[in-house]
């Protein structure tokens, strides 16, 4: 009898992929369909250039939305939101994803369901500024979690 821990990577399972468990960090269907692009399964060089590139691209956001938050610059904090959103959801990471919906939301001077009108800046601000400690940790989970799954660059 396969063990457990076999039966995760057994591609053969019914509906698995042959992933790791990602947890609740990454969609597994949706960064399959990453992975679906890649013309060798074993280095995976597109999916691969796809989330490194990603990576560099979230560092560089996170600056820009410190800046953002330092100017109290709360257009500017949904415009980077919005983007960091759309980059995230692409590679299926759900938490990021879910946190930048969050900032963008709140930088249009909404609640985070971005329902209901919050004339309040300072309160904006406030709430951009405690979702992005979350974000910046859900963020390096998973980009832990991938690259443990892409292996040394």
């Amino acid at each position: 009898m396969a063990s457990r821990q076999d039966s995760q990577e057994d591609p053969s399972d019914a509906g698995s992929t042959g992933l790791p468990d990602f947890g609740d960090n990454i969609d597994p269907l949706t960064f399959e369909q990453i992975l679906e692009m890649d013309d060798d399964e074993e280095e995976r060089e597109f999916s691969k250039s796809i989330v490194f590139g990603f990576f560099e691209q979230a560092e560089a956001t996170f600056v820009k939305m410190d800046a953002s938050l330092e100017s109290k610059d709360v257009a500017q904090l949904s415009s980077l939101g919005h983007f960091l959103k759309g980059s995230s959801a692409t590679l299926g990471l759900t938490k990021v994803k879910d946190a930048c919906e969050k900032i963008q939301h709140f930088g249009a001077y909404k609640d985070e369901t971005g329902t209901i009108e919050v004339p309040d800046k300072e309160l904006c601000l406030e709430r951009i500024k405690e979702t992005m400690e979350p974000l910046k940790q859900d963020y390096a989970e998973a980009e832990t979690i991938l690259k443990r799954f892409y292996g040394p660059t």
